[in-house]
């Protein structure tokens, strides 16, 4: 019988750490949503009681996660890895035209790097950290941007010969060009591409 009733209470002592490690997880999470926004818009080098203003929390809050803005940007870039991956069977799913979704898609990949350029101020860019999220980055995204382009080009939208290492350099190369004028819209451009490989469906 003790050994029963140990055993019934033991998820009871577990319950409230583990509903605290849930919301400290889910407000980790809305710190760097919030923190990637920021970055989008005003630069890796925002200062840090924006992001606090945008995730609604003190500054010591991201400090007490992130002790440097370099462990701050390399968690975001983390974070917008993921969201880029989640996002590309989402928008597929959603039953709208593949070409559609790989547009959406392609919105949020650009958001990204921003924060990948960023990063490369952060770190250097021939450290060892750096070289391991390039290859993160890689296998995480790559396979979702083949998915996109495989179904776009199934649906008879865009020609079977894009790959998607190729695009995704090509989309990167757009972007490099807003850090030197402010003039030069990158996003722009990167729509210009995407509609691009619609047209190449009829040749």
């Amino acid at each position: 019988m003790t050994t029963i009733d140990e055993g019934a209470g033991q998820p009871a002592r577990h319950k409230p750490a583990q509903h605290k490690r849930a919301d400290a997880q889910r407000n980790e999470q809305a710190l760097l949503a919030a923190a990637a926004a920021v970055f989008v818009t005003s630069g890796v080098e925002a200062p840090v009681r924006d992001i606090a203003a945008a995730a609604g929390v003190g500054m010591g809050t991201i400090y007490r996660h992130f002790p440097t803005r370099a462990d701050l940007v390399v968690a975001v870039y983390r974070h917008q890895v993921e969201a880029c991956a989640e996002a590309g069977p989402v928008l597929l799913a959603n039953g709208g035209s593949p070409h559609a979704a790989l547009g959406q898609w392609v919105n949020l990949f650009v958001d990204f790097l921003v924060t990948k350029h960023g990063l490369a101020a952060v770190l250097r860019p021939d450290s060892v950290g750096f070289d391991a999220l390039h290859a993160y980055f890689l296998d995480r995204l790559v396979p979702v941007c083949a998915q996109l382009l495989a179904a776009a080009a199934e649906a008879g939208e865009i020609s079977t010969d894009i790959d998607a290492l190729e695009l995704m350099y090509g989309i990167g190369n757009l972007c490099v060009g807003a850090d030197n004028d402010p003039r030069y819209d990158a996003r722009r451009m990167v729509e210009l591409l995407i509609a691009g490989l619609l047209q190449s469906r009829s040749t």
